[in-house]
Parts: structure tokens; C-alpha cells; sequence
């Protein structure tokens, strides 16, 4: 059975202008699980919660199968790396040396060898204080010294957010290699669909403060179609659709072909050439797409949460 590095049991946090919840999620251990919405959805405030940065005002929040009514035990805060959207201040004076040796003293994995080959990897400058370099920099030297503590559970909040393409398969590849060579698991926040499609396992959904679902990453992939067909007229095409109910978004693209899009095309290929319509092409959506639909309430195969699996 999978472990669960994290559950949320109808949580809700009351905010000035809309309500996070209720939140109820299964996040397996062991995995990297990719928080996606548009801005203002709740994502970050659900990764505060999540290090009691921030509080829920109801429900409950359990850390590997344990539950804390009051702060986490320190054992497990130093089993927690955070990078966070916006750089932490107290920072801003030191090198990426200085800031490196202070984590040091938190982190009793800490392996200074590894930070070092980050660096190197990311060719982040050196002796300079970290107010002073370039926001990719920074993140660079935050991604690196959050490895480099050797955490058990990994936060991330806009990894990639200023990070040139070079530095962005950088981090990938150490991401990656982590995951390969440890049993951590990774909850992040991202709006790189291509970060999420090349690092996650599996995808949550936010939407306007509401959980639309969680899904295997892996599933969404071939789900949708959009299929073009001979149609002849308006009619013809609204008398396919009646025959098609989970089919959407149908159009006469130009005189005598029509699209529409419709989840596993496969298994209703044959029904619909059945019926006398021929296909004259198909594609499968990409995944922002599939994203864009979902948040429009069609929703994918979802993962049953209260199973976890």
C-alpha cells in the first residue's frame, strides 16, 4: 500500500476575498505531485499550510500518517526543504556560501559536496552577495541548497521562475536525479505546462479556490480528441451530436467539415463511422488543453481519494 506523505481532510482557509476549500487529498509519498490553477486559486496557500506557515481554519492536515495539533516536531521540519515564490530577505546579505553554511546547521544531511556540484552545474557566480545577483541566479543557488538538505519532502513554489532554458533542464535533470536515487517526495506549484508534463506524476487541479480533482498525469495524455468529419450541413452535424452526449464544443470549421472534441476517441471511432459519418482526421489535445477543459468543469478519469490510489 502507498504511503501518504500528506493528507488533507476538509480543509478550508477563509481569505479576504474567497474561500481554499474544502481540500481533501491523498498526496503519495514517493512522488511528484504538481498543483496547477490560474493565479489567485489558492496554490501557495495551500503550500503554506502545508509548512504552517499559514493555518487552515478548519479541517485537519497529517504529515506521514501522523497528526499535529500544535507545531511540527523538529525532526520533521528538517526533513522539509521550501523554496518559495518570492526570495526569503534574510538572505539578501550573505553569499550563496554564507547562506549555505547557515542551512548547514539545520539540515543534519546536509551534503555540502553536492551543493557544490550544483553550483557548479548552474555555474552560479560566486563571493557575491545574494541581493545583488539576477533572480535566476537566486533561484538557482534556492534550488541547490534545498537538494543539498537532503529532505524527505520537497516544496516548491515556481521553481523555474527565472530561470534561462539552460538552467531550467538543469534543474529537471537534478530534480529528476533526486527522485531516481532517494524515496523524497516533490509537491510543487507550476505555470510551465512543460514543467509539469516533463516532472510530475500526478496533477492537482485548483480552480478558483475549489479542488476540481487529482489525476494520474500519465491518463490525461491520449484522453481528449479533437476529430474533424464530413458534414454536410448544420443538421447532419447536430444529429451526430445527439448520438455523441460526452462530446463538446462542436463547429462546421468549412463548408462540409465539421470538428468537435470528445474524451477516448478510440473506443468511439467505430461507433461513429457506423453511423455513416467519415473521419477525416483526429489529434490528441496537448496537455494545457486537457487542463483548460478540466477547469471548465470536463472533467478527466480522476483518482478516487478516498482510496489514495
Amino acid at each position: 500500500m502507498v504511503q501518504m506523505a500528506i493528507k488533507l481532510q476538509n480543509v478550508r482557509k477563509l481569505r479576504r476575498n474567497k474561500t481554499l476549500g474544502p481540500l481533501n487529498l491523498n498526496l503519495p509519498a514517493g512522488y511528484i505531485t504538481a498543483l496547477v490553477g490560474q493565479n489567485g486559486s489558492g496554490k501557495s496557500t495551500l503550500l503554506q499550510m502545508l509548512l504552517q506557515l499559514n493555518y487552515p481554519d478548519e479541517g485537519n492536515i497529517v504529515w506521514y500518517e501522523s497528526k499535529y495539533v500544535n507545531e511540527l516536531p523538529i525532526e520533521l521540519r528538517q526533513s522539509i526543504a521550501y523554496v518559495p515564490e518570492i526570495s526569503q530577505k534574510e538572505e539578501d546579505q550573505w553569499t550563496a556560501e554564507h547562506a549555505a553554511a547557515f542551512r548547514s546547521h539545520w539540515y543534519p544531511d546536509w551534503d555540502k559536496r553536492y551543493f557544490e556540484e550544483l553550483l557548479e552545474k548552474f555555474e552560479m557566480p560566486r563571493n557575491i552577495q545574494l541581493r545583488k545577483v539576477s533572480k535566476g541566479e537566486r533561484r538557482k543557488f534556492e534550488i541547490a541548497a534545498a537538494l543539498a538538505g537532503r529532505p524527505r519532502l520537497l516544496i516548491l513554489d515556481e521553481p523555474s521562475s527565472g530561470l534561462d532554458p539552460f538552467s531550467w533542464k538543469i534543474m529537471l535533470e537534478a530534480l529528476r536525479h533526486y527522485m531516481d536515487e532517494t524515496n523524497a517526495t516533490i509537491i510543487m506549484s507550476s505555470h510551465n505546462v512543460e514543467e509539469v508534463r516533463r516532472l510530475a506524476d500526478y496533477i492537482v487541479l485548483i480552480h478558483q479556490g475549489q479542488l476540481m480533482g487529482m489525476a494520474d498525469k500519465d491518463s490525461l495524455f491520449g484522453s481528449w480528441s479533437e476529430v474533424w468529419v464530413h458534414a454536410a450541413v448544420e443538421e447532419e452535424l447536430a444529429e451526430l451530436a445527439a448520438e455523441l452526449p460526452g462530446a463538446i464544443q462542436f463547429a462546421m470549421e468549412t463548408p462540409g467539415v465539421a470538428s468537435f472534441k470528445v474524451q477516448q476517441f478510440h473506443s468511439l471511432e467505430k461507433r461513429i463511422q457506423d453511423l455513416g459519418v467519415k473521419v477525416i482526421k483526429s489529434r490528441s489535445l496537448e496537455l494545457d488543453e486537457i487542463l483548460g477543459l478540466w477547469t471548465q468543469g470536463h472533467r478527466p478519469v480522476l483518482i478516487d481519494q478516498k482510496r489514495g490510489d
